[in-house]
């Protein structure tokens, strides 16, 4: 058999591992945060080796369907779907997406939902928010870390800009969230979708500069505040 061959028939075993998860899935034998069977149980149970299972839990992850944990096993996460980085680094060099593109999806999704918590949080929910801020603020006070893993990268030169940069940053984006939580919190649709909309913004407008670039909309923004 030649190793195209081989390869081919891997791919179409780790493609039967794939559905076979997929079936227990459907089926409700696995639902968020449920452990995977182990290798040698998926193996048998598909009618695979090993090696191919793995295969295929490798697809599996890079779909954001499952997740690894070291010691422990493969889960489905409890959380909300995500993909894996090479997965998106594929569908971005396909589609010839740029950092400006994601960053225009996550204004309309992200600030749409804060809109929508801001409508629809529960108490609890809100008290999970409020939990989440105060954590951010927390960490402030433990920052020197962060601070000197991120200048560590640099010259002596820039170490006090960075320094600096990293401490603003934070501060910046905790206020942002907390100002985000306080329209969750007081039901006002419009303030969160705009709070949430303006710290995009900024936070873009803070990656632009470190890259020596320009944020695509900047401006069009701009001309609308100014506007208002």
């Amino acid at each position: 058999m030649s190793v195209v061959r081989e390869r081919h028939d891997t791919l179409d075993s780790a493609a039967a591992v794939v559905a076979h998860v997929r079936q227990l899935i459907d089926r409700g034998a696995l639902g968020p945060g449920a452990r995977l069977p182990p290798e040698r149980d998926l193996a048998r149970q598909v009618g695979v080796s090993r090696p191919t299972v793995r295969a295929g839990l490798r697809t599996l992850a890079a779909l954001g369907v499952v997740r690894s944990r070291r010691g422990s096993g493969t889960y489905i996460p409890d959380g909300p779907p995500t993909l894996g980085v090479e997965a998106l680094s594929f569908i971005a060099a396909l589609h010839k997406f740029t950092v400006d593109h994601v960053f225009e999806t996550r204004r309309i999704l992200e600030a749409g939902a804060a809109a929508l918590a801001a409508e629809r949080a529960t108490p609890d929910q809100l008290a999970t928010l409020a939990d989440e801020v105060a954590g951010l603020f927390a960490s402030l006070n433990d920052r020197a870390s962060m601070v000197e893993m991120v200048s560590a990268l640099y010259s002596e030169r820039r170490r006090a800009t960075v320094e600096r940069a990293v401490d603003r940053d934070l501060r910046d984006a905790a206020d942002a969230h907390r100002q985000i939580y306080q329209a969750i919190r007081a039901h006002d649709v419009e303030r969160a979708r705009r709070m949430m909309n303006d710290h995009l913004v900024r936070a873009r407008s803070y990656q632009a500069k470190e890259e020596g670039s320009k944020p695509v909309g900047a401006k069009a923004d701009g001309s609308r505040r100014a506007a208002r």
